[in-house]
């Protein structure tokens, strides 16, 4: 397995530090977002809810009581000789009452019913997002580390590799003189012109 990189470009290292950061930071406020708004939806079902349908309840239960009341009084009151009164009014009284208070019961049941169901939801739906706010506080952090870590390295290695100047230029000039050497060693010698005696004395026999 090969455990060399081939990175074409720290720019991009860059912008995938730059982004992981972004990520982080928006995912965390959305996060912070979904468990109040949470938290807003169960309140409301399990106690704005079941407050006003229990009051609701007693409200309706009242009005049953007052049109029965109202009728009581009317059949009482509104009696002619032998003719028993209509009532018709307070009939009808009576039974949108008791209508009102059928369905404010309906309601407040319904709503002691799905209390312990929203409240379990909403416990699963907190585990699963510690699960995903471990990964947005730990895991982006060390990745976001892991990716700086690597632009350092690439970055002093870039560094160490790359000539310096004054190195340059004395290596230059260095050069430059062997190669004068090289080209006065290799040089050729020239050959007398004709005629021309030869200056080194002769030799007696």
């Amino acid at each position: 397995m090969s455990t060399q990189a081939d990175v074409k470009s720290l720019d991009t290292l860059a912008f995938v530090k730059a982004a992981l950061a972004a990520y982080a930071h928006e995912t965390s406020g959305s996060l912070d977002e979904i468990e109040l708004e949470g938290r807003k939806a169960v309140d409301y079902i399990t106690v704005d809810q079941a407050a006003y349908w229990k009051a609701e309840v007693r409200r309706c239960g009242d009005l049953v009581n007052q049109a029965i009341k109202d009728l009581e009084h009317c059949r009482a009151f509104k009696k002619v000789g032998d003719n028993q009164p209509a009532c018709a009014e307070e009939k009808k009284n009576l039974e949108k009452a008791r209508a009102k208070l059928t369905n404010a019961e309906q309601k407040a049941e319904a709503v002691r019913r799905w209390t312990p169901v929203v409240l379990q939801q909403y416990r699963e739906t907190c585990v699963r997002l510690v699960h995903f706010r471990e990964v947005v506080d730990v895991d982006c952090p060390r990745a976001i580390a892991r990716v700086e870590q690597m632009l350092k390295s690439l970055e002093a290695s870039g560094q160490v590799s790359a000539p310096r100047p004054d190195t340059v230029a004395a290596g230059g000039s260095g050069a430059a003189a062997v190669t004068r050497q090289t080209d006065e060693a290799t040089a050729p010698v020239a050959s007398p012109a004709p005629g021309a005696r030869d200056s080194t004395p002769e030799q007696s026999p």
